[in-house]
């Protein structure tokens, strides 16, 4: 089979929803613009599946349709059960599954290669095509197996601390070069007929073993990285996949999910600290030294504080400034957080929203609660945008989060988290911390000197409890 000259309207059809994509990226980068970017990217992606069931040649329509059915009523489904704490991991499984079906694709074109049009005259698939196929294959592969880890991490199914294998470093940097070695070997390999070569299934075994590799060793506190940089890697997946499969809008797709979760991916390393390279080879923050916080907490004084206290001084307050975390997720308590600011806000109270770039489990994590709690967009605010406002801030209100808002990010060299950009909350008159007890420390297990200061009160209880209890007190 001969690949055809692409008609026109076909061109002109995956332009637009080529447009459509890149007008739903520019729509989410903003919470507040975030539904148009939505269902810019759903008009897209009809654009694009109609026009190619429409154009293509299909062997069985209905089965195709029957196929996209399931798929879409499976989805619509979980999005509606799925709770907001769970969605890290959820994201992490859908990333699983475009690797799969990369290296699916990849599969199909390596054992029957006529049916893509990439079969040559002399019985062997076309050079350009095995690039291609290999590593589409490759990246895909790595998406998936290192999906399935964050997803384990992330769920629950498996230790969120990094797993450590002895040389790991030699080990991943050889497996790589190995799989590039046998890519460049299997495209100039004499004999790569349709399912002949068995290059092509070293190959995606290595990078199945790689996606497992890269992942084990990075710990809890760094998987919204992780999350980023395997959305990266997913589109470059899809859009190798696009030029096999010579389909534009697969391509452009890709290209832009993997450019965009790339771009993410930086910014999210430099709100850690982290290299962006490390990142990449996998393990980055896993040869982190101990706790940090010196004297150990039970050795340590701190303050009890109830929802009475925290009303009280909030309602007297001029400006409250909230932090929230991942524990604030995992409570469901943003309804009751936004229903105490409209409280103090009816007091005069001046209040904002601070939100760390790695919040959460995922990027934006903690923007999609407020924004699902209807919190005003005009009230939350970056880290660059915010921090210097502490120093003047009557109260901090820290409700589920420790490591972003941890001094010892910025004085302690042995840390997890040193160099990682926080909140100056230490700088507050007063600061209010939610926690369940004194015995968590964050993901990524460091204690925090902000427990201990002078004007820190602890609210131990359930976040969403404690906000209730607070709220009572302010109408009271």
């Amino acid at each position: 089979m001969e690949a055809h000259a692409v008609n026109p309207w076909v061109a002109v059809a995956y332009l637009v929803a080529g447009v459509c994509f890149i007008l739903a990226l520019r729509g989410l980068s903003s919470p507040a613009t975030s539904r148009a970017g939505n269902r810019y990217g759903m008009f897209g992606m009809a654009i694009a599946v109609v026009t190619t069931l429409v154009t293509h040649e299909i062997a069985s329509l209905p089965e195709i349709i029957g196929a996209i059915v399931i798929g879409g009523g499976i989805g619509f489904v979980i999005a509606r059960r799925i709770q907001m704490t769970a969605m890290p991991q959820l994201v992490a499984a859908f990333h699983s599954l475009v690797g799969l079906a990369a290296v699916l694709v990849a599969v199909a074109a390596f054992l029957n290669p006529d049916a893509f049009g990439i079969l040559g005259a002399d019985g062997n698939i076309l050079t350009v095509s095995r690039v291609e196929m290999a590593l589409g294959a490759a990246i895909g592969a790595i998406t998936f197996s290192g999906s399935v880890i964050a997803f384990a991490k992330l769920n629950g199914n498996m230790s969120g601390s990094p797993i450590l294998l002895p040389a790991r470093h030699v080990i991943n940097l050889g497996t790589l070069v190995l799989i590039i070695a046998l890519t460049a070997m299997f495209t100039v390999a004499a004999h790569a007929g349709p399912g002949e070569n068995h290059l092509f299934w070293v190959v995606v075994a290595l990078s199945f073993a790689i996606g497992f590799l890269l992942i084990i060793p990075i710990g809890g506190a760094d998987m919204p990285v992780v999350v980023s940089m395997l959305n990266s890697y997913s589109g470059w997946a899809a859009a190798a996949m696009g030029f096999t499969l010579h389909n534009t809008a697969m391509i452009i797709t890709g290209a832009l999910v993997g450019s965009s979760g790339a771009i993410l991916s930086y910014i999210m390393c430099k709100a850690m600290n982290r290299s962006f390279i490390s990142v990449i080879a996998g393990g980055f923050g896993a040869d982190a030294g101990g706790v940090g916080g010196g004297e150990a907490r039970e050795q340590r004084p701190w303050k009890r504080g109830s929802a009475e206290d925290a009303a009280f001084l909030m309602k007297e307050a001029e400006n409250v400034i909230i932090i929230p975390g991942y524990g604030m997720a995992v409570a469901q308590a943003q309804h009751a957080l936004r229903e105490m600011t409209d409280l103090l806000k009816e007091h005069g109270v001046t209040v904002k929203f601070a939100i760390h770039p790695v919040a959460g489990r995922m990027p934006g994590h903690m923007n999609v609660l407020l924004a699902e709690a209807s919190v005003p967009y005009d009230d939350v605010f970056e880290l660059e945008d915010i921090n210097s406002e502490f120093a003047q801030t009557d109260v901090a209100f820290i409700i589920g989060a420790n490591d972003v808002v941890n001094p010892a990010a910025k004085t302690d060299k042995s840390s997890p988290i040193y160099g990682m950009p926080v909140f100056d909350v230490d700088k507050a008159k007063t600061i209010f911390f939610i926690k369940r007890s004194m015995g968590g420390q964050g993901y990524a297990g460091v204690d925090n000197d902000v427990f201990y200061m002078d004007q820190t009160m602890m609210l131990l209880a359930d976040a969403k409890k404690m906000v209730e209890e607070i709220n009572k007190s302010l109408t009271d």
